[in-house]
């Protein structure tokens, strides 16, 4: 990626985590990423890179003050939006039945960002440009390929997308994908949407990052091996093979080694 994402489209991706260093060490070893605790200016944020580009973020979880949170929150990812006025999505959001949770807050000359919580309890982040568009390799080995959001109520997630972003959302005509929805901006398909019924009972609203693996049986075991655990065994569908690990703090993630598009006929 060598420009601005267009608003709309997830851009960034980050894990607030209680062991930092210990997320560092898994997720380099696992995709190849370089990271190191930031410096404190920085509150120690990492931005993990890969062949010398930004792919994640990852932060320990702390309060406002530095202290540490008691409960601790969920290890998750956070797949960030991006907007070009981020002042008025959130007023967007808002009207629209959504909960901002945090900012706007600037991030040095970087960009603006936020926090919030779509109508049906979904938490994601958005994020205003500045010197930084965001993930600057995907879909390639490690790296970002796709975000998903998976609901309780797809008919409200797709009307509040569509009233806070330039996207509008249609049903995926992938073969084996019936009652998929995809994101679209442009008329080109960013992100994915399903209904919580095709997963156990009791899972939150949630947005999960999808990374591209040469090889996701590798990438599975691999995980195990470093104490993860594994929420769906890989397998093979019509856009690919794919498996829903857990990091070792429990943090959810998905791999996938998509299949080339078919060529026009």
């Amino acid at each position: 990626m060598n420009g601005p994402y267009k608003p709309g489209t997830p851009c960034w991706i980050d894990l607030f985590v209680p062991d930092q260093q210990a997320a560092l060490d898994f997720y380099c070893d696992l995709f190849g990423w370089q990271g190191e605790v930031g410096p404190a200016e920085q509150g120690g944020y990492s931005v993990c890179t890969l062949k010398g580009k930004p792919v994640a973020g990852i932060m320990k979880a702390s309060n406002p003050d530095g202290s540490v949170p008691d409960p601790m929150p969920p290890t998750v990812w956070t797949t960030y939006l991006s907007t070009d006025a981020i002042d008025s999505t959130l007023k967007s959001v808002t009207d629209a039945g959504g909960t901002v949770m945090m900012g706007p807050m600037g991030v040095m000359d970087l960009g603006r960002m936020a926090v919030v919580a779509d109508p049906t309890g979904a938490v994601f982040g958005l994020w205003e440009p500045g010197t930084f568009d965001g993930a600057g390799i995907v879909n390639e080995h490690g790296a970002l390929i796709w975000n998903e959001l998976t609901t309780g109520d797809t008919a409200a997630a797709s009307a509040f997308y569509s009233s806070i972003l330039p996207v509008t959302t249609a049903a995926s005509e992938m073969p084996g994908t019936e009652g998929y929805t995809e994101f679209k901006v442009g008329g080109r398909a960013v992100a994915g949407m399903m209904n919580l019924d095709n997963l156990p009972p009791g899972t939150p609203p949630n947005w999960l990052p999808y990374f591209h693996a040469d090889s996701v049986d590798e990438i599975q075991a691999a995980t195990t091996r470093a104490g993860g655990n594994v929420l769906a065994p890989a397998f093979d569908m019509p856009v690919g093979r794919m498996a829903v690990l857990t990091d070792p703090q429990g943090g959810p993630f998905a791999v996938i080694t998509a299949n080339a598009p078919e060529p026009p006929a």
